[in-house]
This record gives structure tokens, C-alpha cells and sequence, in this order.
């Protein structure tokens, strides 16, 4: 093995942010504008980063198209998590939500208007008003490019509040003391290859999901897990990992993404009869039912062989009867992306789509001040000194098992902000020093790279991670049955044992992508085992996680879902060190609304 350098250039902040998306400029803009020292990595431009794909809306009870308020958003997302959910941090976004919509406006973000000035609402799945009834408008929109605009507006906030950016750095590890408390992170200057330490008093990780475990995604190629493998190698618990969401409606053969707006403006999901399917499955919210009921019907579909096309794999999206004009107007992005990805005009004929990886709905345990929590000393929540995560890296679980459209955007706004007061306040209360940093802060990063460098034979990573891909698709889909995942978790273990043996041919420092590439394997297999192993473990279905072996039968008023409450309404943390899984309860009471309990989820 190559020699590690143990003398390697150091900066110090107030907060290191890890990530450049919507939460973390979020968290960033209230540090700035509060006079902290602020450093935020990115692995690309901030603009690049993969909130800037979101198209549909930012789920809020403005109230502006339809009776609505935060009650009925709070209602549909504990349902929409199938009981999941943390009922306390659900009820905190819902009660922020409109708050924080108001606050981006303000920003000068450009949300499309109604003719009375206010912010334009569209339908979105799960969202009712009266406690399920019937379809609200809660989604604020920017026509089917909302997170671009969000993201613009955020960074454009950024510039001016003199927020430093760190642009094509990657963060490589945790930095913390014998007492556990972390004190910043160890991070790769792609322009020249050189490893910093990065002290700082506060850390905040806003790294995004980890898509990119699945062959089939909607996801940026970015969408690593850095953060959860970073958390990992540094002994936190990842949360809920067996949950990921199919989006319903990605382009058949492409996986690029269709915004669930398609059928909140009205589109319509057909099998190859032209039947409009999903009035058999949900009678009264149909094609707008949540994406996990969704995602299955149409899985459902093709399987009994009523898909379309000539190998009958696909479910058509129909919006033609919206008229060019509003589809122009409403689903610009969307007419292009047809065109692009699938050679279809959608104001003439129906665009093929199939259920993709979408959103991860687990991640690093945090409360609703975005601080990571682990459990200590009989303490589930005991909080990690000096360590914050939000956004879709972290697992404050408004989402549980099922994740409803907008409630995304909506999780950066809310928790990127309440974790930035947080610090803010933190800061206010005590102006802390810089702890002293350990002796071999940076051994261990020195060290894997210096295992790369130091490699004259083994595997590329793009072959190690594509085998990843192809096997998490195969054993962790859509409809999993316990043979698979268990077999699953044999075939991810042979992978780690892989990814220990990755080498580069191109041992140059200049923005050297293979190795960046190789560095990322290292965090999507922790991603992967987490989620294969905790799938693997839990005996039931809920939310996005639908076992064949544990479904009921279609007479029962739950089909197609098998949910086991008395023995598995609880969370999941997988542990990488001993590749071992720990449970802790979920938390049924909001902060100040009476509980909703558990019931079928029907719609």
C-alpha cells in the first residue's frame, strides 16, 4: 500500500454544509444571513444538483384553489406513510408548510399564478380535502419545472448572503472525537485531487438519495449516498432503508422522470384496452392515488398481460384530451421530454411508461431540528454532537413507508430551514470553540485512497457497480418476495467483498473521475446492503415495501396489502459495522393534535 501522507491542509468554519441541493441552500441561506462562517461542498454546480429534476409542485395548504388546511395535509401524509410516519414531524411540516412557500415567494420564486395574483395549486396523489373525500389542489407550482426554479431561487438568495460554495469537491469522512462528537469531514478537490480537512462546529449533511443503487432510476447520476455512507462508515445507524419509492411514471425504456402533475392537470393511466384501470383499484381518488397503490396496480396490469405494446410491458399515459394549449402551458417539460425520450408527441398520442425508482423514504435518523439521533443508553433519539442531516439523506420520517408527491420539496423547505435556526440558535446560546481535531483525522480517507493508488490489479468500478444495480433490481423491485431479498442479501455481501477489491488504471490527481467513481461505489454498497438487508428482515407489506409472501388475498378490504401493525409498526436502523438491524417504536403522537389511528388504506 501506497505511504499516507499525515500532514494534510486544514480550513475551519463555522458549519460545513455537504450537499448543494434544495435543503442544503435551504439550511445554508438562514446561516449566512446570520453572520455564520459557512462552507457548502458540492459535487457539481449547485444549479446542477438533483432538486433542479423535481417538476410537479411544494405540497402547502394555501387553500388558494380548494377548501384546504393543514389538518387534511397532515391526515393524508400519516395515511400516505401507511402509519410509518413520525406523527409529530409530520404535523410539524404541514403546520410550517404554507410558511415556508410564502417565504420562497418572497425569495422570487416564479410560481405560476391564478388570475387573482395567488400561487397557482394543481391535484396531486394522496392529497384530499375533508379527511379523504375527494382531491385537493395543495401542489404550488412553477408549470412541471418547479425544483428548477426553486433551486435558482435559492442559490440566487445564496450569492447575496455571501454563502461560500465549494464547487466540485466531494466529501470523503466523518471527522469525530473519542466522545463520538463530530467536528467536520475530510473532502476530495476534484481539480486537483488533494485531500482537506474540514474543521468545523457544526456539520450538516444535504447530500440527496441514493438512486443510483437501482439499475432503473429517475435519478441523477450523483445520487450516490455519499452521506449515507458516510454516516455509516462512521458507525450511525441508517433508518428505514427497505422503503424506496416507483414512481408510477417513468418513460418506458429511459426511466426519465414524468411529474405526477401529468395527472393532476388530468392525464390518464390505460392498459392496452384503452380502460382507464385504476376506477377498479380507487374508486374515488383514481389516477391520483398515492404512487406506491399506483405503482402496483400498474405492475399488476402488466403482469395479468394487459399491458401495452408488442411485448406488452408498459401502461400508456394519456393526455391528450387536456388540449396542446394547457399541456403547453402546464407540462412544457413534459411535452420536450416526450419528443426526447420516448418520440412522442403527448398532445397527439399516449407516452409509455413503467413504475421506476424514484425517492428514497429512509436515511439518517434526525429529529425535526434536523440533529442526527441514534440510540444511546437506553435513549432511541440520544443526539450526535454537532452532526445535522436533512432532505432526502435523512430520515426524520414524515415519509414512513410511502412518500406522497410534493412532500419532498415541501421536507427540504421545512427541515433545511428549521435546521439552520437551530444551529443559528445554538450559536446564540453558546459561542463553542473549535474542538481539537485527533490526531489521525484524516488517516482513515488517506488510507482508502491510498489503497486505490496504491492497487495493480482488481476490478473497474463501473463493472462492480453495475452488477450493484442489476442485482438490487432483481431482488428489491417492486413486488418482492422473501426468497429474492433473502437470496438478495447473499449477492449483495458477495459485492462488498468486491468493492474491497476496486483499482484504477489512472492513478493521476487532475480531475481524476475514475477515481470519484470508485469512491462512490464505496457509499452506494453501504446504501445497498441497508436496504437489502432490512427489507429482507421485515415479514410484512407497507407502503412501497410489498412482499408476495405476506399479501392478503383480493377479497381482503386491505388488498393488495398485507400490513402487520402489532409486530411491525416500527423502524428500522441497520448498522454496517456487524452488518446488524435494531428497531425502535415510531412515534404515534403529533405535538399537538389529537393521533390518527391506524386503519386500511383505501382510496
Amino acid at each position: 500500500m501506497a505511504e499516507i501522507k499525515t500532514s494534510v491542509p486544514r480550513r475551519r468554519f463555522d458549519v460545513v454544509i455537504v450537499g448543494a441541493g434544495g435543503s442544503g441552500m435551504r439550511a445554508s441561506l438562514q446561516l449566512a444571513r446570520a453572520g455564520l462562517n459557512v462552507a457548502v461542498l458540492s459535487k457539481v454546480f449547485p444549479t446542477r444538483s438533483h432538486t433542479v429534476a423535481a417538476q410537479g409542485g411544494i405540497g402547502a395548504s394555501l387553500g388558494n384553489m380548494s377548501e384546504d388546511n393543514w389538518h387534511y395535509h397532515f391526515y393524508d401524509t400519516v395515511k400516505g406513510s401507511d402509519w410509518l410516519g413520525d406523527q409529530d414531524a409530520i404535523e410539524f411540516m404541514c403546520r410550517e408548510a404554507p410558511k415556508v412557500v410564502y417565504e420562497l415567494e418572497h425569495f422570487g420564486m416564479p410560481f405560476d399564478r391564478n388570475a387573482d395574483g395567488t400561487i397557482y395549486q394543481r391535484p396531486f396523489g394522496g392529497h384530499t380535502a375533508n379527511y379523504g373525500e375527494k382531491p385537493v389542489q395543495r401542489a404550488c407550482a412553477a408549470a412541471d419545472r418547479t425544483g428548477h426554479a426553486m433551486l435558482h431561487t435559492l442559490y440566487q438568495q445564496n450569492v447575496k448572503a455571501r454563502t461560500q460554495f465549494f464547487v466540485e469537491w466531494m466529501a470523503l469522512d466523518l471527522i469525530r472525537d473519542s466522545e463520538g462528537d463530530v467536528l467536520g469531514v475530510t473532502a476530495l478537490e476534484m481539480e486537483t485531487g488533494e485531500v482537506y480537512i474540514l474543521e468545523a462546529k457544526t456539520t450538516l449533511f444535504a447530500t440527496g438519495g441514493a438512486g443510483r443503487i437501482y439499475a432503473a432510476s429517475t435519478n441523477a447520476f450523483i445520487n450516490t449516498g455519499d452521506g449515507l455512507g458516510m454516516a455509516a462508515r462512521a458507525g450511525i445507524p441508517l433508518e428505514d432503508m427497505e422503503f424506496w419509492q416507483f414512481h408510477p411514471t417513468g418513460v418506458a425504456g429511459a426511466g426519465v422522470l414524468l411529474t405526477e402533475g401529468c395527472r393532476g392537470e388530468g392525464a390518464i393511466l390505460r392498459n392496452v384496452n384503452g380502460e382507464r384501470f385504476m376506477e377498479r383499484y380507487a374508486p374515488t381518488l383514481k389516477d391520483l392515488a398515492p404512487r406506491d397503490f399506483v405503482s402496483r396496480c400498474m405492475d399488476q396490469e402488466i403482469k395479468e398481460g394487459r399491458g401495452c405494446g408488442p411485448n406488452k410491458d408498459y401502461i400508456n399515459l394519456d393526455m391528450t384530451h387536456l388540449g396542446g394549449d394547457t399541456i403547453l402551458k402546464r407540462l412544457p417539460s413534459v411535452f420536450e421530454i416526450g419528443h426526447n425520450f420516448a418520440n412522442v408527441d403527448i398532445t397527439k398520442e399516449p407516452i409509455p411508461v413503467v413504475p421506476t425508482i424514484h425517492y428514497q423514504m429512509g436515511g439518517i435518523p434526525t429529529n425535526i431540528h434536523g440533529q442526527v439521533v441514534v440510540p444511546k443508553n437506553g435513549n432511541p433519539n440520544a443526539v450526535v454532537n454537532g452532526l445535522y442531516a436533512v432532505g432526502e439523506c435523512s430520515c426524520v420520517s414524515v415519509h414512513g413507508a410511502n412518500r406522497l408527491g410534493t412532500n419532498s420539496l415541501l421536507d427540504l423547505l421545512v427541515f433545511g430551514r428549521a435546521a439552520g435556526n437551530h444551529i443559528v440558535d445554538a450559536f446564540k446560546r453558546a459561542d463553542q470553540a473549535h474542538k481539537p481535531l485527533p490526531a489521525d483525522a484524516a488517516d482513515y480517507s488517506l488510507s482508502r485512497i491510498a489503497r486505490l493508488d496504491g492497487s495493480s490489479s482488481g476490478e473497474y468500478a463501473q463493472d462492480v457497480a453495475n452488477d450493484l444495480r442489476n442485482t438490487m433490481q432483481k431482488h428489491a423491485a417492486v413486488f418482492r418476495t422473501q426468497e429474492l431479498m433473502t437470496a438478495g442479501t447473499v449477492e449483495v455481501a458477495k459485492l462488498r467483498e468486491r468493492v474491497a477489491n476496486i483499482t484504477l488504471k489512472d492513478k493521476s490527481k487532475v480531475f481524476n473521475t475514475a477515481r470519484i467513481e470508485a469512491l462512490e461505489v464505496e457509499n452506494l454498497i453501504e446504501s445497498a446492503q441497508a436496504t437489502i438487508e432490512s427489507a429482507a428482515a421485515r415479514h410484512e407489506c407497507r407502503g412501497a415495501h410489498t412482499v408476495k409472501d405476506y399479501e392478503r388475498g383480493a377479497d381482503d378490504p386491505q388488498f393488495p396489502l398485507g400490513r402487520n401493525d402489532a409486530e411491525w409498526m416500527k423502524h428500522t436502523l441497520w448498522y454496517s459495522q456487524g452488518n446488524r438491524l435494531e428497531y425502535k417504536p415510531v412515534n404515534l403522537k403529533p405535538l399537538t393534535v389529537d393521533s390518527v389511528p391506524p386503519k386500511v388504506r383505501t382510496f
